[in-house]
């Protein structure tokens, strides 16, 4: 078992699912820590029956820890985590600082569990939009050869994190209220309406949180060649992302054959029953640590694409689930745990 395992940020929004989850999971470990911002040191929660006082995040706080799991801002991942490196542990990282640095494995356990195969250094989590998908086209990519991939992503607001939902919720009151309300989470507001933009401007027109689906995807499934065209939309729901993914194959993939390759893969639920309006929505998604996939159909504009709808819980496969399982890949590599 690992002797020392650290989560760090964990009163964030990631950081407590994190903890939620080790709680109901079997990875083992003599000694827990938590650290988070001095802000929220000395405060106490309860794991595993036990109380612990949250640590001040310093780099010296990972003396003696061999696993850490972290969920922070960028610049803090790039501040602290590297000390945790120094100090022998093996971090995984949720933050998007290092995960297109050469060398870094960029890893989600269903598709590319070898990337993990490191003894120290830091294995980073993708982006939560990327990693529904990718897990989505692996045994499309397997059996077919994924060409080119156009997706529109529609992002429920706790990807913002607390704030995020808290906005949602408030502004929506006042809406139907008839009051202003101040908006400060997003750049415009969000009750009852759309933003088609999620981070920073960047090339072409496309923005950094379109760019990451492109270069994670391409990273993950390990084909540089893969063309992505994404459109990263925010809109109004609380939690789970949803996206609409078109696919061209180097060999066309029926929708029946696709339905039977998304069942077989582990972490996919299919949930497709057109007539019966049985499909994934993110109220009935909220809380798994699966992927369903629903609407799957051909691509009648072009002769050989597939056309399909996603969901998953951005806060749990799209994050926590996914670093909770790439620390038990670990523990099955390292130490032969079930």
């Amino acid at each position: 078992m690992f002797k020392t395992v650290a989560l760090v940020g964990v009163t964030g929004a990631v950081g407590r699912l994190m903890r939620q989850l080790l709680e109901e999971r079997p990875l083992a470990a003599e000694t827990f820590r938590f650290l988070a911002s001095a802000r929220s040191a000395g405060k106490t929660l309860t794991f595993r029956g036990r109380e612990y006082a949250v640590e001040p995040l310093t780099k010296e706080s990972f003396q003696g820890v061999d696993l850490v799991l972290a969920s922070t801002p960028d610049e803090v991942a790039a501040e602290y985590l590297p000390a945790a490196v120094e100090a022998g542990a093996t971090v995984i990282d949720e933050s998007g600082y290092f995960r297109m640095r050469e060398g870094v494995p960029l890893v989600v356990p269903e598709v590319n569990p070898e990337a993990a195969d490191i003894d120290r250094g830091i294995i980073s989590s993708p982006n939560c939009s990327t990693t529904q998908m990718v897990l989505a086209l692996k045994p499309l990519h397997d059996a077919a050869r994924v060409r080119r991939v156009i997706v529109s992503t529609y992002q429920a607001v706790s990807g913002m994190g607390v704030q995020g939902t808290q906005e949602l919720e408030e502004s929506t009151a006042a809406r139907l209220r008839g009051e202003e309300y101040r908006h400060a989470a997003f750049a415009h507001p969000i009750a009852f309406n759309c933003i088609p933009q999620i981070g920073r401007e960047k090339e072409a027109g496309y923005t950094s949180e379109e760019m990451k689906m492109v270069y994670e995807t391409r990273k993950i499934l390990g084909d540089p060649s893969i063309q992505v065209c994404p459109t990263c939309v925010r809109i109004p729901v609380a939690n789970c992302h949803s996206e609409s993914i078109v696919v061209e194959t180097e060999r066309p993939v029926s929708p029946a054959d696709a339905r039977s390759l998304f069942e077989a893969f582990p972490g996919i639920k299919v949930v497709d029953d057109l007539p019966g309006g049985v499909y994934p929505m993110p109220n009935t998604c909220t809380g798994s640590d699966l992927v369903f996939v629903g609407r799957i159909r051909e691509d009648i504009s072009r002769p050989g694409g597939l056309s399909f709808w996603c969901v998953s819980d951005n806060l749990r496969k799209g994050a926590a689930t996914n670093a909770v399982q790439i620390a038990e890949l670990l523990a099955r590599r390292r130490f032969g745990a079930k």
